[in-house]
This record gives structure tokens, C-alpha cells and sequence, in this order.
């Protein structure tokens, strides 16, 4: 358990875990962290199988549990006239709310620094319309807000 994550690679985690939880609903918090922890770090599992969950990586998946609602309606508003959220790409959509809940609600992450993140998820798990798409909806989040 000396294995350090990054933030990059948090984000990354709580992705994998936001993800299923949208669509199983007897799914836990708990039960899809332990999930993505499980992945790729094997290693992170201690002797007496308890998994090591990196606090930001609580916050994270917690914040946009909790705050889900809010954060649809933020991203709704910031949508053009022929889209609704059930268009989105899932993986887009959750990637939207995990940078919109850093930008709101973590104050020690710039928003461009979700910004900027959320882009290099979406280069990784999605395709470069997407990218351009997030980054739409981001940068008028981020305008707002300033």
C-alpha cells in the first residue's frame, strides 16, 4: 500500500466508479470504488482485503452522488436549444459533472485545472467531438462562475 495516486489518476478512478452508478441503482458508493480500485491496483489491496481509498477519491464520487441533480441542471442550462441531457454521451455527462462539481465545490482546484482535466479524460475515454463538446459546456460553466 505505498503506491501514491495523483490527482489525474483520482479523477481517473472516480470516473470508473461514477460510471456503473449511473446505471445500477442497487450499485453502493462503496461497492464501485472498491470496484475501480480493483481494476489495475491489485496492489492497493491490503493483506486483510481492505482497500486503500485515496480521501479525494471519496469526495469526489460522493460530491457527485450527492449533488447529481444539481449538477444536471447546471449542464442543462448550459446546452443549446436542440440538446437534453439524456442526449449526452454518458461518459461525457459524467465527466461534466465531476468538473463542474471540482469548479463549485473543491476550492483548492483552479477551474481550469478541471478545465484541463476533464478534457484529458475525454481525450482518453471519449473522441475529439466530445472533447469539443465538454469543453463548450465547461468554458461557459467557467464563465459564469467568474
Amino acid at each position: 500500500m505505498s503506491k501514491e495516486f495523483t490527482r489525474h489518476e483520482i479523477r481517473e478512478k472516480a470516473l470508473q466508479s461514477l460510471f456503473p452508478l449511473d446505471f445500477n441503482s442497487d450499485l453502493t458508493k462503496q461497492d464501485a470504488i472498491t470496484h475501480a480500485l480493483e481494476l489495475d491496483q491489485v496492489e492497493m489491496v491490503s493483506e486483510d482485503g481492505e482497500e486503500f481509498v485515496p480521501v479525494y477519491l471519496d469526495v469526489l464520487v460522493g460530491g457527485v452522488c450527492e449533488k447529481k441533480a444539481e449538477l444536471d441542471q447546471t449542464i442543462h442550462s448550459h446546452l443549446g436549444k436542440n440538446w437534453t441531457i439524456q442526449r449526452i454521451a454518458k461518459m461525457d455527462l459524467i465527466i461534466l459533472r465531476m468538473a463542474i462539481f471540482e469548479m463549485n465545490y473543491v476550492s483548492d482546484v483552479p477551474n481550469t485545472v478541471a478545465l484541463n482535466e476533464a478534457l484529458e479524460l475525454t481525450k482518453k475515454y471519449s473522441d475529439d467531438r466530445s472533447r469539443k463538446f465538454v469543453n463548450g459546456v465547461l468554458s461557459n460553466v467557467m464563465k459564469e462562475l467568474e
